[in-house]
Formats: structure tokens, sequence, C-alpha cells
């Protein structure tokens, strides 16, 4: 049941960032297809939205190992 407990966690708590990284990226191609000047700005907001979102499946990865090893 422990390990059951683990899988879901990690399942599930990578699934909302991978959907997230996948929109901000198709998002940010949009944008600069429409305004190729303001590649700089897009990327830095890109890069910073990606690293929030992949902290929430950092958060789920601690998550897990606190239930497989408490």
């Amino acid at each position: 049941m422990k390990l059951l407990s683990v899988a879901i966690t990690m399942g599930v708590g990578a699934l909302g960032p991978a959907i997230g990284i996948g929109m901000i990226g198709s998002k940010a191609m949009e944008a600069l297809g429409r305004n190729p000047e303001a590649e700089s700005s897009i990327r830095t907001a890109m890069i910073l939205a990606i690293a929030f979102a992949e902290a929430v499946a950092i958060y789920a990865l601690v998550v897990a190992l606190i239930l497989k090893f408490a």
C-alpha cells in the first residue's frame, strides 16, 4: 500500500507540471511568432515560469520520498 501511494503521488505530481511546461512552451512559440523582437523578454518569462512549474514536481518528489521512507 505504501508503494502504491508513492507511485500515485509521483504520477499525479508529475502530470501537472508536464502539462504546464508544454503549454508554456507552446504559448512562448506563439508569442515569438507574433512578435519576434520581444525574444529576450519572452525567453526570460518562459524560463521563470518553467522553473516554477518544475518546483511543483520537485515538491511531489519530496512528498513521495517522505512517504516511502517514513
